[in-house]
């Protein structure tokens, strides 16, 4: 295994651990989120970090991994919700909601991998300010295919939307971590 996919492992292992303790804690309150709630939960994150990338003052205690933590939980809720459908129940058991999540993550970090293989890991050279610029561009990405209900003409769906952010995060996470 590739150092890059330990890095990506110990992160998206954290990330999960956070995501399914609150599943405990509040069940699957979120399967009542509609997509665009949850673009602008993912949004209010990004928007946060940017803001303390540019502000020397910080005075709410939760610091930028949390959320970036943060992103990477609520795009994997983005592609869970993406997969269910209405006729789905509400209220899933914890064993359902960790397998649906592995299932997003091992997909989303297949697709790392693919790219990864293509681009060089280019990714290592970029900074913090630029993964939070990426995320909430593909989130008015999102937007706007939302407000074409869906429909794309030669651009990705919202689900390639949803790994790129959870990708980009996960990498801003490992680089903190590196340095």
């Amino acid at each position: 295994m590739t150092i890059t996919n330990q890095q990506y492992e110990a992160v998206v292992h954290e990330c999960r651990d956070l995501f399914l303790k609150k599943n405990k804690d509040y069940g699957t309150a979120w399967r009542v989120l509609r997509t665009i709630s949850i673009v602008d939960q993912i949004y209010i994150k990004a928007q946060r970090i940017r803001t303390l990338q540019e502000k020397t003052e910080q005075r709410i205690g939760d610091d930028i991994p949390g959320e970036f933590r943060g992103i990477i939980n609520y795009a994997v809720i983005g592609l869970i919700q993406l997969q269910l459908t209405d006729n789905d129940p509400e209220d899933l058991d914890a064993d359902t909601v960790a397998a649906l999540y592995e299932q997003k993550v091992a997909d989303t970090q297949q697709l790392m991998n693919d790219k990864n293989h293509d681009y060089g890991e280019a990714w290592r050279q970029m900074s913090q300010e630029s993964f939070v610029d990426l995320i909430l561009m593909k989130l008015h990405r999102m937007r706007q295919i939302l407000s074409n209900k869906g429909q794309t003409l030669v651009s990705e769906g919202l689900d390639a939307n949803y790994q790129d952010i959870l990708n980009y995060a996960v990498f801003a996470l490992i680089l903190q971590g590196e340095n």
